[in-house]
């Protein structure tokens, strides 16, 4: 089965060299695409003509809904660049579809052993069991029924926890896959963790309450 790959990127010259490396070591059938959100630096020069690099306006929500709009094959996988990606994804993916899995995500992990961090890993795994994944634990889903809903919304932030709630709500149970994706932990050594763990929380519960999503995207840029 072939799998649709969606990588968002913007100006992510530090980072793509490490993930084309990924790329190029993968196993399974994959087509690969990166939408590319308006790079002033030579992010897409460093892709070259391996990988199609689709043009789309900046915003994570915006990029990957135009990859997906793109893709042909029933099963799209969302990646972050700065990912580190299993190595078997293809094939853990392939067996959840196969058991009649519509969407999931992977476990997570992070590059920086701060303190808090265990706690922070776990509690990021605990909430994607119960139906809310984030962006950089790997979202897949099948094509037909991310179309049915609509997408990722079109918001500056948020977009993917929009889209969990509103699984949620379809009551479209997710499938956490086990294998592990190392993410970023560079939010965090900008300060104690547990402080940003705080700062995130808060703005979900923002969101919840109706916060201007401009007024949380704001604040998001200061925790970052």
């Amino acid at each position: 089965m072939k799998i649709t790959m969606i990588l968002p990127v913007y100006n992510e010259s530090k980072t793509i060299g490490r993930m084309l490396a990924q790329l190029n070591q993968l196993p399974g059938d994959w087509e690969i695409l990166f939408a590319d959100g308006g790079s002033s630096d030579d992010t897409v020069q460093k892709i070259g003509s391996r990988y199609r690099v689709l043009r789309s306006p900046k915003g994570r929500a915006n990029q990957m809904n135009h990859g997906a709009a793109n893709a042909s094959a029933e099963v799209l996988w969302f990646v972050h660049c700065d990912s580190r990606l299993p190595m078997n994804a293809h094939e853990q993916i392939c067996q959840a579809v196969a058991q009649g899995k519509d969407w999931g995500c992977f476990h997570i992990s992070f590059d920086y052993d701060g303190p808090f961090m265990g706690c922070n890993t776990y509690f990021s795994n605990r909430r994607a069991r119960k139906g809310i994944a984030f962006g950089d634990q790997g979202i897949w889903v099948k094509k037909d029924l991310f179309e049915s809903m609509g997408g990722f919304p079109d918001l500056p932030i948020m977009e993917d926890y929009e889209f969990s709630l509103r699984m949620k709500a379809a009551n479209i149970p997710i499938c956490q896959l086990p294998g592990k994706i190392i993410t970023s932990g560079r939010r965090y050594e900008k300060r104690f963790p547990l402080i940003t763990m705080w700062q995130m929380f808060y703005l979900r519960c923002l969101y919840r309450k109706g916060v201007d999503i401009q007024e949380i995207a704001r604040r998001y840029k200061d925790i970052r």
